[in-house]
């Protein structure tokens, strides 16, 4: 990916204290009392530059892609071979000699927390599944060489002229991937995804005061790692609120 913005040279000048030293301190900006007051009001232009995640930064971004070479297009791939598609393009790219026409590869992902039998993991996933992002210049021999790559389904539009995505788009997306210093935006919470149960599910109680009774799972808390859902008492369809380790799913 092209570079939100480069890093500023940092550079040391070391001056013997004399008089020349001192007038040119003095041309610099530095008070003549030998305060450093001088020096660090230097240093601190030195280092200015727009503030991480301020909309200075933001722009540099936006500007940095405006830059790269090509346009992005989204391609099409089988569902859960979007990461070997990303491979087997780069692959290609160089095999082929196309590195002057197809320029970047990328598989937007996103942070997700899974709960299954009671343990919490966070996973990466890929944020649009079964869709590939490809940097490039459009020529027919680049869009051969793309849409021939193992995985590919085709391009996402007119399928030998595909439109590519706008700078906005682009931003949107990639912008999203970035780190809080740099986006300028406090991450969201990951997605919280319980494997063991969905709504609608029909469980066994297997512990506490409603054990062997069935019930439906019509609202799901992950956080908690509580179910809600409705157990037959009596003849009459009862609200329960239970914990994952006390039902089981029926088969």
């Amino acid at each position: 990916m092209s570079e939100t913005y480069e890093d500023l040279e940092e550079a040391t000048v070391l001056v013997e204290n004399d008089d020349e030293a001192v007038e040119a301190e003095v041309a610099a900006g530095a008070p003549e009392d030998g305060t450093e007051e001088g020096a660090e009001g230097a240093e601190a232009e030195a280092d200015s530059g727009p503030a991480p995640g301020s909309p200075e930064a933001i722009e540099e971004f936006r500007e940095a892609l405006r830059r790269a070479p090509g346009e992005w297009y989204v391609i099409h791939s089988y569902a859960g071979y979007e990461n070997r598609v990303k491979q087997n393009l780069e692959t290609r790219m160089t095999t082929l000699n196309m590195e002057d026409f197809i320029f970047q590869v990328e598989v937007p992902m996103e942070e997700v927390v899974e709960i299954k039998g009671g343990q919490r993991k966070r996973v990466k996933r890929n944020k649009f599944p079964g869709y590939v992002l490809v940097r490039m210049d459009l020529t027919n021999e680049s869009w051969g060489v793309v849409r021939n790559t193992p995985g590919v389904t085709g391009f996402v539009g007119n399928a030998h002229e595909p439109y590519p995505l706008t700078l906005d788009e682009v931003v949107k997306i990639l912008l999203e991937e970035q780190p809080e210093e740099v986006s300028g935006k406090q991450k969201a919470p990951a997605e919280v995804k319980v494997l063991d149960f969905e709504v609608g599910d029909s469980v066994t109680v297997i512990d506490g005061p409603f054990a062997t009774l069935q019930a439906t799972i019509n609202e799901i808390n992950a956080d908690s790692q509580k179910v809600k859902g409705l157990v037959e008492i009596f003849g009459r369809e009862t609200p329960v609120e239970l914990s994952f380790n006390q039902i089981q799913k029926n088969s």
